[in-house]
């Protein structure tokens, strides 16, 4: 069972928010996937990983760079894993028909967009359905706070 994370952007844009979660991820060790839903859109974050901050690093890659299985933070729009992630990060609403692949998976939505809201709920019947642990971050005054 992987424990699925919703994390319902309200205050921070994506460009903002998935690079502190991924700090987090690299910070404990751990490696991880980055679905996005077109090849333009992993090329935008490749570029926002690379210039997110200037005192920050996020060692990371995609196909087009190349060496798969060194990349501690992989960048793509199917199911490769090539370093082993244990973690997933789904942005623009991807669904993850192999969950069970790994053991968390943080399923980032825009909170400002009503059809991002509504496939993030289908996404969150569709986890629990499938036997996955669920639970609901939500952007508070002092950063993520769980939801009921």
């Amino acid at each position: 069972m992987t424990d699925v994370a919703f994390y319902h952007l309200t205050r921070k844009p994506l460009e903002a928010a998935l690079p502190e979660l991924l700090e987090k991820v690299v910070e404990r060790g751990m490696k991880a996937v980055v679905r996005a839903g077109s090849d333009e859109r992993v090329a935008w974050l490749n570029d926002l990983l690379w210039t997110y901050r200037k005192d920050g690093f996020l060692p990371h890659g995609s196909a087009e760079d190349g060496n798969g299985e060194q990349q501690p933070i992989w960048l793509t729009t199917g199911q490769d894993n090539p370093a082993g992630a244990r973690v997933l990060l789904l942005v623009d609403g991807v669904m993850a028909s192999d969950l069970e692949a790994f053991d968390r998976c943080l399923d980032l939505f825009d909170g400002r967009d009503e059809e991002a809201v509504a496939g993030a709920r289908d996404r969150w019947r569709a986890a629990r359905a499938g036997g996955h642990g669920v639970t609901y971050w939500k952007q508070g005054d002092r950063g993520w706070e769980k939801g009921a």
